[in-house]
């Protein structure tokens, strides 16, 4: 996977978290970030973000669901939007292998959120990987 896809994955990371703490709308964070030159995003991070956004209702209630001794409330911003993104990929985006999908989700946690933060990501969808063929999207 190519560090230009896992830099756009991390600012469509960054959307949805900026969204999420300042009660804006996905969209008004993009049409801002567009409006300013750095940091750049670009088609795939716009794509990603409104993508993880629409899906977000049953993103958050498989994510709850799955969670084990956790809560989507409980859960660091940065790494619930990491989830998001890597739930997205692994549930909807076809053509996105599961294995890419949580490696990708995985790296943007190493490089965004704390020490303990991968394994927990890595758990999580791998176990929504496991359960993905009963899962009604």
């Amino acid at each position: 996977m190519s560090g230009a896809r896992r830099k756009a994955r991390r600012r469509a990371v960054e959307v949805l978290y900026e969204a999420e703490v300042r009660g804006i709308s996905v969209e008004e964070v993009i049409k801002r970030r567009l409006a300013q030159p750095e940091p750049p995003i670009n088609e795939f991070t716009e794509q990603l973000a409104r993508s993880v956004n629409g899906h977000r209702d049953r993103i958050d209630e498989l994510l709850d669901t799955y969670a084990i001794g956790w809560t989507l409330e409980r859960m660091p911003v940065v790494d619930r939007n990491i989830l998001r993104m890597g739930a997205y990929e692994l549930l909807w985006a076809e053509d996105i292998p599961d294995a890419v999908a949580i490696a990708e989700a995985v790296g943007v946690a190493k490089e965004l959120s704390t020490d303990e933060s991968p394994n927990f990501v890595n758990g999580l969808l791998s176990r929504l990987m496991e359960n993905k063929s009963t899962l009604a999207l």
